[in-house]
């Protein structure tokens, strides 16, 4: 049975991308979605990070591990302890953010 991430390891992981920009998280069906600048660039999923994919990401980091964070998700760049380098991290979360387009705006529909 997997088991949902711990608070106290989705803290840790935001404070190491702190450098990165206005680096946030909320948790999502029991798991966490890390926001940079309003984007979403990371999940943590049963306390392992993952990355979303971006061409600057893959460049930097080389030769990327690539899992999906949940049953039927896209790959994302699995982040084994990497993270652990706040400088590695940070750079990496900035050039992700970057690249992400910033989400739409939600539309309010009401139905009559």
């Amino acid at each position: 049975m997997e088991m949902a991430s711990d608070l106290s390891f989705v803290e840790f992981v935001a404070d190491q991308m702190r450098d990165a920009g206005n680096v946030s998280y909320r948790k999502m069906f029991g798991e966490y979605a890390i926001y940079c600048d309003m984007k979403v660039v990371a999940l943590v999923c049963d306390n392992q990070l993952f990355v979303k994919p971006t061409e600057g990401g893959r460049a930097f980091i080389g030769n990327p591990v690539e899992a999906p964070p949940y049953p039927g998700a896209r790959l994302h760049f699995l982040i084994e302890d990497a993270f652990e380098d706040q400088e590695w991290i940070g750079e990496l979360i900035k050039i992700t953010a970057k690249e992400l387009p910033l989400p739409k705006p939600r539309r309010k529909n009401w139905a009559i």
